[in-house]
């Protein structure tokens, strides 16, 4: 029987993992942290908050420069990191890129009360910050048609089926507290889950989906986009799904230190790399991943020791 969650009981979460795995990521430093590579499973450090944010953004450009008529692509997106978003569109200008048969894949977005998705309207609205920080800058004569910007709010069933229509290169993301990407949260601990989370087969089986999102990343996205104003924070998302996630090239997560914490950047870190896939952290299901990368900004990953404030 594996035990109760320390921060959400009625949730699976990292919180019930086995102690000595968290205890061994805990040990993980920033002078280590390289000999966690396996094949399949590569780090990256960046020194600098420039070269950071320029290498996730380069990652946009790299993708719509392969696309072509006969062999469309381009890369899904996460909403956190934003910060690349605007050097995506400086540098498309720059170069004068077509984006005429490039992709963009949006990783979610807020369902509201009233069971609708957000809209452009909507201030914490996904599709509205990629709209507002990276598409609307780009030359209108540049910039990737209307119908191949994929957003899950055009519909569950047509936002799947686009990643056979495309080629998605890669997945790119963040990391939230409860260790997702997307909003790929753990579940409840309800029926079938009441005594252990989805085997890491049945959650990778998940497709876009409508998700109830768990205690912890209301209070992470209040944190994080509204200065704490969890009441502001919808209770639920749609997400793309693991299914989608497999059918990509590549996975590839930044950890720029303040969307999840030193202790959370670890675990998935070790969970990856030991290859010990738990459905109560979904990060560490990119276990199972042919290519995947987690990139770093050194100083933002801090360290596991007691500081007392």
């Amino acid at each position: 029987m594996r035990t109760l969650s320390k921060i959400a009981p009625d949730w699976w979460d990292y919180t019930t993992l086995d102690r000595s795995i968290l205890d061994e990521a805990a040990k993980i430093t920033i002078d280590n942290l390289k000999s966690f590579e396996r094949p399949g499973f590569k780090i990256n450090i960046f020194n600098t908050i420039e070269e950071f944010y320029c290498a996730e953004a380069l990652e946009y450009i790299r993708c719509w420069q392969r696309a072509t008529a006969d062999r469309p692509c381009g890369i899904c997106g996460p909403i956190g990191p934003t910060e690349q978003l605007p050097l995506v569109a400086r540098i498309v200008n720059e170069i004068g890129l077509s984006l005429k048969h490039a992709h963009f894949w949006g990783m979610d977005e807020w369902v509201l009360d009233n069971g609708q998705p957000a809209g452009m309207d909507f201030p914490l609205g996904f599709a509205k910050a990629d709209w507002d920080l990276c598409f609307s800058r780009i030359r209108p004569e540049l910039r990737m048609p209307r119908e191949n910007l994929h957003f899950p709010s055009d519909g569950i069933d047509a936002y799947a089926a686009s990643f056979d229509q495309a080629k998605c290169l890669i997945m790119q993301g963040g990391q939230g507290e409860t260790k997702h990407w997307a909003f790929n949260d753990p579940v409840r601990r309800t029926g079938k889950y009441q005594d252990a989370p989805p085997t890491p087969e049945e959650y990778r089986q998940l497709s876009t989906r409508q998700v109830e999102l768990h205690p912890i990343t209301l209070i992470q996205n209040a944190r994080t986009s509204g200065g704490g104003t969890v009441q502001n924070v919808p209770s639920a998302a749609l997400t793309v799904g693991p299914r989608q996630t497999w059918q990509c090239d590549r996975v590839s997560i930044w950890h720029p230190g303040h969307h999840d914490n030193p202790f959370g950047m670890r675990l998935s870190t070790y969970m990856i790399s030991r290859r010990l896939p738990d459905s109560a952290v979904p990060m560490s299901l990119l276990a199972d991943h042919d290519d995947v990368v987690f990139n770093f900004y050194g100083p933002g990953f801090g360290v596991c020791d007691v500081e007392m404030h």
